[in-house]
C-alpha cells in the first residue's frame, strides 16, 4: 500500500479506470455473442443489425482506449468473414 498522497490517489484512479474499462469490454463481448446468436438464427435482418452493432461497439472500445486498433480490426475482419459466409 502506498504511503505518499499522490500514489494513493493514483491507486484510486486506477481502480475507477479499471471498472470503466471492464464495462466497455463486457459490452464488446456481449455484442459479439449476440452476433453469433443471430448467425445461428439464420434471420438475415437480425444478422445485419447484430453485425452493425458489434462493429460499432468495437469501434467505441478503440475510441475509449480500451482496445488497440489492430485488435479491433482483427475482430471486425472475423465478423465480416462470418457475415459473408452467412450470406451465401
Amino acid at each position: 500500500m502506498p504511503n505518499i498522497k499522490s500514489a494513493k490517489k493514483r491507486v484510486e484512479v486506477a481502480k475507477v479506470n479499471a471498472s470503466k474499462n471492464a464495462i466497455v469490454k463486457t459490452s464488446v463481448k456481449t455484442s459479439l455473442k449476440k452476433f453469433d446468436e443471430a448467425l445461428n438464427s439464420n434471420d438475415k435482418d437480425a444478422i445485419k443489425t447484430a453485425y452493425t452493432n458489434a462493429v460499432s461497439t468495437v469501434d467505441k472500445a478503440v475510441t475509449k482506449g480500451v482496445m488497440k486498433k489492430n485488435t479491433a480490426n482483427n475482430k471486425k475482419a472475423t465478423l465480416g468473414k462470418k457475415l459473408s459466409a452467412a450470406e451465401k
